[in-house]
């Protein structure tokens, strides 16, 4: 049985895959801290749902903490690892930078020391859209100029992929850094735009539109980012002609959609319609965002593909359900 740690477990994406790990036959080594950035009852739901299944186990611990990390992987001894862990969100950076620097910059520092010492042999981390900054070129390509992040979040991004690659290149460490583009689907976090916005609606509360509503994002359905993670863990990048085993791919839908179509299709699939209120753009925020995903394509023969109108639509379906069953407030049961 493959063994594989995955941090940030009980987080969105992590939660997912550590689900489908698990279906595909491997022993799952989990980590999260847990912490109250958005909702923890929504993070202990994610986390029961994966205490249950046989293969998982679970360290409740901060990346930031080096000898929890340390013994997590030394004990686990895994194939591969999958970091998810990070303080996210690009306006909350602006308000507490100093917890993007714990988790972000020490915490990926110390993964990236027990990789190393327990010989991994593959890390995939999250990277984030978020380090194109203000490109108006589109669609973005691993090849654009990124260092002129216009968020704290965005450059501790950056920085990992820098720091990935000292790593890969004294330590011949394999690792592959994935740039997420607004990922939404089932058990979504509660503080970004789908489930945000998914909410209010339900509950007959307004949605502010920054920017004055004049945005557009890479939606990204969750299944599909899994996919990707799940295809990419399996081939790792090789050293060749004196490169360093590293490598950036981007992972995205590769169709960005107006604001106001995502929320005329949220509205369709929840039944009911939105009170706006138009906001003007806040720092750190991007207008627009569009991932060039032929890299990926290449590497695994699979590219993000659901559209929005579908993804939206299971995400509604799940989170009525949850609504309808008195624990929206709080987090799933």
């Amino acid at each position: 049985m493959p063994s594989t740690v995955v941090t940030g477990c009980a987080g969105f994406i992590g939660f997912h895959l550590a689900s489908r790990l698990l279906r595909d036959g491997y022993r799952v080594s989990g980590l999260d801290s847990l912490n109250d950035y958005y909702e923890p009852a929504l993070k202990r739901a994610r986390l029961a749902l994966l205490q249950g299944q046989p293969g998982f186990s679970f360290l409740q611990a901060d990346v930031a903490d080096r000898e929890a990390m340390q013994r997590l992987v030394a004990e686990a001894l895994p194939e591969g690892v999958v970091h998810l862990a990070a303080q996210v969100g690009v306006r909350y950076s602006v308000q507490n930078p100093r917890a993007y620097t714990d988790s972000n910059l020490v915490g990926f520092g110390n993964v990236l020391e027990a990789c190393a010492a327990a010989g991994v042999k593959h890390l995939v981390y999250a990277s984030s859209s978020s380090v194109y900054g203000a490109s108006t070129k589109v669609p973005f390509s691993e090849d654009d100029r990124v260092d002129r992040p216009i968020s704290y979040y965005a450059a501790t991004k950056k920085a990992n992929e820098l720091q990935a690659h000292v790593f890969s290149h004294l330590h011949r460490l394999p690792t592959s850094g994935l740039r997420f583009f607004t990922v939404y689907g089932p058990w979504g976090r509660p503080d970004m735009a789908p489930i945000l916005f998914a909410r209010a609606i339900l509950r007959g509360q307004p949605i502010q539109l920054f920017n004055g509503g004049r945005m557009r994002r890479d939606f990204t359905y969750v299944d599909d980012v899994v996919e990707s993670v799940v295809r990419v863990l399996a081939r790792p990048p090789e050293a060749s002609g004196g490169e360093a085993p590293y490598r950036i791919l981007n992972v995205g839908n590769s169709s960005p959609v107006e604001l106001e179509v995502f929320i005329t299709t949220l509205e369709k699939h929840l039944g009911r319609k939105a009170h706006r209120i138009l906001a003007p753009m806040q720092p750190g925020d991007v207008v627009a965002t569009w991932a060039d995903t032929a890299r990926l394509e290449a590497l695994t023969g699979f590219a993000p593909r659901t559209s929005l109108d579908e993804g939206l639509r299971r995400m509604a379906e799940w989170l009525v359900a949850t609504e309808a069953a008195g624990a929206g407030r709080s987090g799933p049961p």
